[in-house]
């Protein structure tokens, strides 16, 4: 694919921009897309580009019937509980980690940073930062898809009474979606574990850039959630900050793998679930503990669950039904009302 085509994919998503980090408020327009079906069993010709596709899984056009059931169950719902996950926002070009053949666990041997290898070593935490820092550039540049336009429609229509994302990614706060709670916290905002206090993503791009005005490396890969791929000895010279107001060490706002949610994240989520009449989940196969939980509530509590995700999930026993299809297909033409 040309350049200038990927470009051009990206303007056309509304020309969207980030001034700031996920607290902006912004609004985009939003168009849903002609229905179009393919014979059952063909796969469609998108209008992703393949640079994207690429992390996209394969995946069956949703017949007509299918699309149909999905609607009729939205159009039930008055308080509808969205959980959303990566594969939502591997159409926007972000890799994730489980996607069939797609994947990073599939593509690599590479795995995420642990929260405890974070906090004992020094060298773990420059190696992170090095590799966010050669990453943040196109991460923090990516834009919603028309899938995070769809949901942030049928939020000012009503419809969404509550979303709860596991992406780190902001895009659902670069659609303008309000009514948003970010289970595994946020890329675009910086934690100080030693005072607490929280700033922009940028600002520290900007302070890893005077600090490291001649360090440069070769990537060697996009991996998920804002890095690349970097050999071991090309960041021995890299040079971490701490916080300006105290020393300590500073870390993405973002929950790790081997840390745990904040409970009253966890507890205020269960209270927006308890007041809704129907879960829709979207891109995610709920392997992780803190999203599946909210699927147990769900069944606990007899609400009713549609699934849409490529690939089978934890929770399909769960689900009254689910579509294996990409979400920007399928949430781009639906019409809950």
């Amino acid at each position: 694919m040309s350049i200038m085509l990927f470009l051009e994919y990206f303007l056309t998503l509304s020309q969207l921009t980030l001034h700031g980090y996920c607290f902006i408020e912004m609004r985009f327009p939003w168009r849903p897309l002609a229905l179009c079906c393919a014979a059952p069993g063909r796969r469609a010709s998108s209008s992703v580009p393949e640079v994207i596709q690429s992390f996209v899984p394969a995946s069956s056009t949703i017949d007509a019937h299918t699309l149909e059931q999905l609607q009729a169950f939205l159009s039930r719902a008055t308080r509808l509980f969205v959980i959303t996950g990566a594969g939502l926002s591997t159409e926007s070009g972000i890799p994730d980690y489980r996607s069939e053949g797609v994947g990073l666990y599939a593509r690599t041997d590479r795995r995420p940073m642990q929260y405890a290898e974070y906090i004992r070593s020094a060298k773990s935490r420059q190696r992170y930062w090095a590799r966010n820092y050669m990453g943040w550039p196109q991460f923090s540049s990516h834009q919603p898809n028309s899938a995070h336009l769809a949901l942030q429609q049928w939020e000012e229509q009503g419809k969404v009474h509550w979303l709860v994302t596991q992406n780190v990614d902001a895009l659902h706060s670069k659609a303008g979606h309000q009514g948003l709670t970010e289970l595994h916290g946020c890329a675009h905002r910086v934690l100080c574990l030693g005072c607490g206090a929280v700033s922009p993503r940028e600002d520290l791009q900007k302070r890893f850039k005077a600090l490291n005005p001649s360090w440069g490396a070769q990537a060697g890969g996009v991996a998920p959630d804002g890095d690349v791929f970097i050999e071991d000895e090309q960041v021995l010279h890299f040079r971490v900050p701490s916080c300006k107001d105290c020393g300590g060490i500073l870390k993405p706002e973002v929950t790790f793998f081997g840390d745990t949610v904040n409970r009253r994240t966890v507890q205020f989520v269960h209270e927006r679930l308890a007041e809704s009449d129907a879960v829709l989940v979207a891109g995610s196969s709920l392997q992780v503990y803190s999203g599946y939980r909210f699927l147990l509530a769900a069944a606990d509590q007899k609400i009713p669950v549609a699934i849409l995700n490529i690939g089978s999930t934890r929770a399909d026993h769960l689900a009254e039904f689910r579509v294996s299809a990409r979400c920007g297909e399928v949430l781009s033409v639906i019409q809950p009302h």
